[in-house]
């Protein structure tokens, strides 16, 4: 069993340009992820008075899917292209990344998702986000439970296509194989509680429209999902030998 250390990481990492670097990535990545996803349930709403249809499920979800595999792609050679603070969780759990730089992508991610829900209300003249909500008749701990399965989900493709250093290849399709499982997890998840699997993707809309309603159960599954996937393939499925200890040294594509 592989047993890779904890890093904390040191206090001088935040003046490295490397990790300032990483940090706007995250930061501009979330940004691009959150206007794009959220937009689009937006623009649903200006075109169809009732959007809550089968065709309507499908566009946001392939939305997602295409607005998150290029904000993972531009970002990945910088910063890893995390994108959302349960993956950073399922990160810092495994080692791959140090405590220091994790909270500096924690912030970014939660200020990128804040500014791309401001600039879309502005540029929608005033609409408000509509963000995520149990649905009628779904108890908040079904919801809760169906973030934790469709977070451990994503996370556990994120380390088999960007972190596992025996993908080869197939870290090449990382982007699009990410991407690909927050579009399936929506047709799944969508109709119950949205399917966010990413708490900055939540707060962003949240704090610009008001609507907190169950705004903890975005948090608390995703995280507990992550850092079960996280834990699981980096003990039970990374090869002993081919997982060095990580420390807080610049993330390469490996250290996702």
């Amino acid at each position: 069993m592989p047993s890779p250390r904890f890093a904390f990481g040191r206090s001088e990492d935040a003046a490295y340009a490397d990790t300032m670097r990483a940090t706007l990535s995250e930061f501009i990545a979330t940004a691009l992820f959150v206007f794009a996803a959220e937009g689009s349930i937006l623009s649903l709403g200006k075109l169809y008075t009732d959007t809550s249809t089968p065709g309507g499920l499908v566009v946001v979800a392939i939305a997602h899917a295409l607005a998150l595999s290029v904000a993972v792609a531009v970002a990945f050679n910088i910063s890893g292209g995390h994108v959302n603070p349960a993956v950073t969780l399922g990160a810092l759990v495994g080692g791959r990344v140090s405590l220091v730089r994790a909270i500096f992508y924690w912030v970014a991610q939660l200020l990128g998702a804040v500014v791309a829900a401001l600039l879309l209300r502005v540029a929608t003249g005033g609409m408000r986000p509509l963000g995520f909500s149990v649905a009628s008749g779904v108890s908040v701990w079904n919801a809760l439970l169906l973030e934790i399965v469709m977070t451990f989900g994503l996370v556990y493709t994120v380390y088999a296509t960007a972190i596992d250093p025996k993908r080869g290849h197939l870290g090449t399709i990382a982007p699009l194989a990410i991407g690909f499982i927050v579009g399936a997890n929506i047709l799944a998840g969508g109709p119950f509680d949205g399917a966010a699997m990413n708490p900055a993707r939540v707060f962003g809309p949240a704090l610009v429209s008001g609507r907190w309603t169950s705004h903890w159960v975005y948090w608390v599954g995703p995280f507990i999902g992550a850092a079960l996937a996280g834990l699981t393939y980096e003990f039970l499925v990374i090869p002993e030998e081919t997982t060095p200890a990580r420390t807080h040294q610049p993330l390469a594509p490996e250290d996702y």
